[in-house]
């Protein structure tokens, strides 16, 4: 798979997505690729961030049997969710880098809190 993907290559990538499905998708901007216009018309790109989404789409749409309006409220949480374990992980590396006091201190206040 190359860096980007095109409509067509995106529909034969991923089992049970359409064309009308697709658009859907983007219509309601659950998925945002790259535009690009190409000889007078815009074309989609899809990069693997975009693929690995419309596929998560699909799959809950299909297994889950849920509408576009269902899919956008699991997908923000889905996206919610992503940016707490980012957040999470940036934390961890900036704790990661005090001292040893600091960090003793830190995890003080996490037990405590926990109680």
């Amino acid at each position: 798979m190359t860096d980007h993907l095109t409509e067509d290559e995106i529909l034969d990538a991923i089992p049970g997505l359409t064309r009308a499905r697709l658009v859907t998708f983007i219509e309601t901007e659950l998925v945002m690729p790259l535009r690009r216009e190409h000889q007078d018309t815009s074309v989609y790109l899809f990069r693997q961030v975009d693929c690995a989404r419309v596929r998560l789409l699909c799959e809950l749409a299909d297994d889950l049997e849920l509408d576009e309006v269902a899919l956008g409220v699991v997908i923000a949480l889905i996206d919610q969710l992503h940016a707490a374990r980012q957040d999470l992980l940036a934390i961890t590396r900036a704790v990661r880098a005090e001292s040893p006091d600091v960090r003793a201190r830190i995890g003080a206040v996490i037990l405590t809190s926990n109680e």
